[in-house]
């Protein structure tokens, strides 16, 4: 390793070592609890994602734990989070450690990579900072931060140039401390070298390429996303002598998780059309709405209003139940059950 290499190395943990946030899955080598935290960190940010992280180290504090448990509950103590298919991986992937492999995780990347929902990302930093394997991590921040300082011009959108940022990391990584400079690679980048950058505040700035070329606002390259597409969502909340009509999604990003009977299109629907589909339905009022509510997912912008429709017989109400294929829940069971975010925010909303 050259003496290059070798300083930024050195200054980046010496950086580290004195800024590093405290977060507890850095006071620890455990690979489940380091999984754990990488798995719900994914697409989250650190303030959001660290009370579900000890929620869940109280609940499931071991690997046996966790893959013990209903696939509902996990649902459940995921509930807000988001990117609920890392919920069914992960539990699925605790399932199989603990099934098949004895209760013990890998332990080098290549055997990592093989665990389900685990990427390449995830599979560096459990290598590095539990088995001390000197493989570099890319992440968001990784990315952004090596595009800057070492000025590769390469679209971080492309799987094909990963392989220049690893070449590029792996000379510079420390083979007897990997688990410290990729926690700092990662912190620097959260912290520093945001996408606004601080660049008066970077120790690294008269060295970096993208400060000393005026490039900040233009690295990293990233191509353009996919056009997100706009859905219009009603939902229907039922509700008869404190009970009301849900089901269990079987089947989109949504699978598992519990939801009112919805009318979804790619057009505003009407509240005509929302009455002329109950309107076989004896004994049927239904609220007006408020104001549709923003809900953003990867690829898709939802458009979503909650109409509370009250049933005045119970016959009408057993009636929708069959003829929907809904089940009934009382109000106290309702809050029990896993449901997506943009439902539970509203239940909050009006003292559901």
């Amino acid at each position: 390793m050259t003496d290059l290499p070798n300083q930024f190395a050195n200054q980046l943990i010496d950086w580290y070592s004195r800024v590093k946030r405290d977060l507890p899955w850095r006071k620890t080598r455990e690979p489940y609890n380091i999984w754990l935290s990488e798995i719900i960190l994914q697409q989250t940010r650190v303030d959001q994602g660290l009370p579900y992280y000890n929620r869940f180290v109280e609940q499931f504090p071991t690997v046996h734990d966790l893959a013990a448990a209903d696939t509902q509950e996990v649902l459940k103590l995921w509930e807000g989070l988001g990117y609920y298919s890392r919920a069914r991986n992960l539990h699925s992937t605790a399932k199989h450690i603990a099934n098949d492999l004895n209760g013990k995780f890998p332990t080098d990347y290549k055997g990592l990579l093989k665990l389900k929902g685990v990427g390449p990302y995830t599979a560096a930093a459990i290598a590095s900072i539990a088995y001390q394997e000197a493989v570099p991590v890319l992440d968001g921040n990784v990315f952004r931060f090596a595009s800057r300082y070492f000025g590769i011009q390469k679209d971080i959108a492309e799987q094909k140039n990963r392989q220049s940022f690893m070449n590029v990391l792996e000379k510079v990584i420390p083979h007897d401390a990997p688990d410290t400079f990729n926690q700092a690679m990662m912190e620097y980048g959260a912290t520093v070298c945001k996408p606004l950058p601080a660049c008066n505040d970077c120790s690294f700035a008269q060295a970096c390429y993208a400060y000393t070329h005026k490039l900040q606002g233009q690295l990293p390259i990233k191509s353009k996303k996919v056009k997100v597409k706009e859905v219009y969502i009603d939902y229907l909340i039922f509700d008869h002598d404190g009970h009301t009509l849900m089901r269990k999604r079987q089947d989109s990003i949504w699978t598992g998780l519990f939801e009112f009977h919805n009318l979804s299109a790619d057009a505003p629907i009407s509240e005509e059309q929302i009455a002329a589909s109950l309107k076989s339905y004896r004994g049927v009022t239904i609220e007006p709405p408020a104001a549709p509510v923003k809900h953003l997912l990867s690829h898709r912008k939802l458009w979503v209003r909650f109409f509370r429709v009250n049933i005045s017989g119970r016959a009408t109400f057993d009636q929708l139940a069959k003829d929907l294929e809904l089940r009934i829940y009382s109000h106290e069971e309702v809050l029990t059950l896993p449901r997506p975010k943009v439902i539970v925010n509203h239940l909050h909303q009006v003292g559901f």
